[in-house]
């Protein structure tokens, strides 16, 4: 059986994250959006729900991570290729996201990351197809 994978993520402004992730690519479920929440389509399987800080807490009994000053979450995306990497890296940034470290290579593999406008790290890796790890 395939499962679904649902992330839940705080953030503070909600338009301001549908504008900056729409920008890079991503549509949402009008369905399950209001303003407190969007359903950000990463594939068929997978899905981003965005949560306004103050509707994300009503799922939690714990504090909410300021994600700018510690780690709560790294969430991995791949790409179609090492161009699609760099390419959606760069539009984060230009957009406002901060670059994390420096590009990896490893041949087969290749993964840059962003700081999302609320702090959460977003990995972007690109694998080559025939790599059996």
């Amino acid at each position: 059986m395939s499962r679904m994978m649902f992330v839940n993520l705080p953030v503070k402004d909600l338009q301001r994250s549908v504008a900056f992730f729409g920008g890079l690519g991503f549509e949402f479920n009008p369905v399950f959006t209001d303003e407190n929440a969007t359903a950000m389509i990463v594939n068929d399987q997978a899905i981003v729900m965005l949560l306004v800080e103050e509707y994300y807490a009503t799922f939690t009994p714990k504090s909410i991570a300021d994600a700018t000053q510690v780690s709560e979450v790294l969430v991995g995306v791949s790409a179609d290729s090492r161009e699609e990497v760099d390419t959606l890296v760069a539009n984060a940034v230009a957009a406002g996201a901060g670059e994390v470290g420096e590009p990896v290579d490893m041949g087969e593999m290749y993964q840059r990351a962003f700081h999302d406008l609320d702090g959460h790290k977003w990995e972007i890796i690109w694998m080559d197809p025939g790599f059996t790890g």
